[in-house]
């Protein structure tokens, strides 16, 4: 058994009194070609054999038995799992349609109730997704614009780090601040100090939240959510945090109404104010104040939480293996020398390309990926899968796929790299997810990584405090951050 204490002592309640409670009555028909698993207990499912707190391990190793395409319960919950680069691809990009839907997830309802873009589904998916797109691009996604932002962003994260003097500090607000105000700055037009107390709030509820949805509470919530719902624990939490984050969006964009200016849009936020007017005649409503909520929310969380993450973690392995750190660092004196970086600097740089490439594979951010579910019965590899059934496109799988990576397990950049030292597109690298769930931010995402992480290490040596052991073993969460540590800052000369 994989549950620690208290979740062992819930399921064992839990099983007693909801046996008594609820009935599953005659089994269901299942039908002969629905994908293989692990054996079922009764009303619990598979809930024994998880890992709760790191279920992707779990879905990995069941891959071995059952194959690339196999069938969970959790509790009463029906899932399917894809393993695998070729499987998690022929269903993402071949199959996008079939398996483009969000499925019912209690947590995530509660959170979103299917509005903004992340978590919605069908036109109103369509429409904020189309809407996200197009105005990230007009504000400079991938443009000179926003790489000035970028750039002068850098400068800022700098001159924080300096005052530090080379001694110890702990980066996790320090570097969420930095990734925030870019998003921040398309949203709202403008950026937050690094110590700014509403910006320190925002990130303290959304970086709790991460950690409190792939928490076992919160896994027992979305698989009885009727029962676990009146239980203490920190999937309690969630929904407080939210509606204080929510209330702050709200009053931005209402502030922001009452001073719009159709002729002169400054930011993300109104533009989709101007939308909302152009709408109102159309009895189909998705530029709703609801929508606007949600999709800020989703863009704030999304685009600061797995970008900042992948830094911190970039920084740590840059501790790790200071040998790799200096090979970057030559690079750098080599292509860009005192100068500020820059976007076109990243093709002369194929060494630091591959090690940002291998940062993001080796951490593996979203692990189980964000769940999918059918659109309707599709056959898929000779398997039947119903329509609306939960699907987790294993991501671990596909960042770990032995056929794909020369070392899989190992923090190794020269998985992107030929023996000439060109940089390899390694058609397996998917950490933004594929096909029409792929991120929508994934371009801006890219030029922060490139940008945060030369600048850096062109400034400093980043070194662990004098005895202080690195551990690269990921905390529990929806996302992967490393575990909380000490960072030293050695400005170079």
């Amino acid at each position: 058994m994989y549950l620690s204490d208290p979740v062992t002592i819930f399921l064992s309640v839990a099983t007693f009194v909801l046996l008594a409670v609820f009935s599953y009555g005659q089994k269901k028909k299942v039908h002969p070609n629905y994908p293989p698993g692990p054996p079922r207990l009764p009303l619990i499912g598979n809930l024994h054999n998880i890992n709760f707190n790191k279920p992707y391990i779990t879905f990995h190793k069941l891959a071995e038995k059952y194959g690339s395409v196999y069938s969970l319960q959790m509790g009463p919950q029906k899932m399917v799992v894809l393993c695998g680069y070729e499987t998690v691809k022929d269903a993402l990009v071949n199959h996008a349609e079939e398996f483009s839907a969000r499925p019912y997830v209690p947590v995530f309802f509660d959170m979103f109730k299917e509005h903004g873009l992340i978590f919605s589904n069908g036109d109103n998916w369509k429409a904020m997704r189309r809407f996200t797109l197009s105005t990230l691009r007009d504000f400079g996604m991938g443009k000179r614009t926003i790489e000035d932002n970028i750039t002068e962003e850098c400068q800022s994260l700098i001159n924080i780090l300096k005052a530090y003097k080379g001694k110890p500090f702990e980066n996790t607000m320090i570097m969420n601040a930095a990734v925030a105000n870019i998003i921040v700055s398309i949203l709202l037009g403008h950026r937050f100090n690094y110590d700014d107390p509403k910006l320190l709030r925002l990130l303290t509820i959304v970086n709790d939240n991460a950690r409190n949805v792939g928490t076992p509470m919160v896994l027992l919530y979305n698989a009885f959510p009727s029962v676990v719902r009146w239980l203490p624990g920190n999937h309690r939490d969630i929904i407080p945090s939210m509606d204080e984050l929510h209330s702050f969006i709200r009053e931005t964009f209402t502030n922001q109404r009452n001073n719009l200016n159709v002729n002169d849009q400054r930011n993300f936020i109104d533009v989709f104010l101007v939308k909302q007017k152009e709408e109102k005649p159309n009895p189909e409503l998705y530029f709703n104040d609801t929508n606007l909520t949600m999709l800020v929310t989703d863009l704030f969380g999304a685009g600061m939480e797995t970008t900042s993450t992948t830094l911190r973690w970039g920084l740590l392995l840059m501790m790790k293996y200071p040998e790799i750190q200096k090979n970057v660092q030559k690079e750098i004196e080599k292509v860009i020398g005192s100068g500020e970086p820059q976007l076109i600097h990243r093709k002369q740089m194929p060494y630091t390309d591959a090690v940002i490439h291998e940062i993001q594979r080796f951490a593996n951010i979203v692990p189980t990926n964000v769940p999918h579910a059918t659109t309707r019965d599709v056959t898929f590899k000779g398997f039947f899968i119903p329509k609306g059934t939960q699907v987790i496109p294993l991501l671990y799988s596909v960042l770990r796929d032995k056929k794909h990576f020369k070392k899989p397990e190992e923090f190794y950049p020269q998985n992107f790299l030929d023996p000439e030292g060109n940089l390899v597109n390694n058609e397996a690298f998917i950490p933004f997810s594929a096909g029409k769930r792929s991120c929508a931010g994934e371009t801006l995402a890219k030029m922060e990584l490139f940008l945060f992480f030369t600048t850096l290490l062109q400034n400093f040596t980043f070194q662990a405090p004098p005895g202080a052991k690195l551990d690269l073993t990921g905390a529990v969460g929806f996302t992967t951050p490393p575990l909380k540590h000490e960072i030293c800052a050695i400005p170079r000369s």
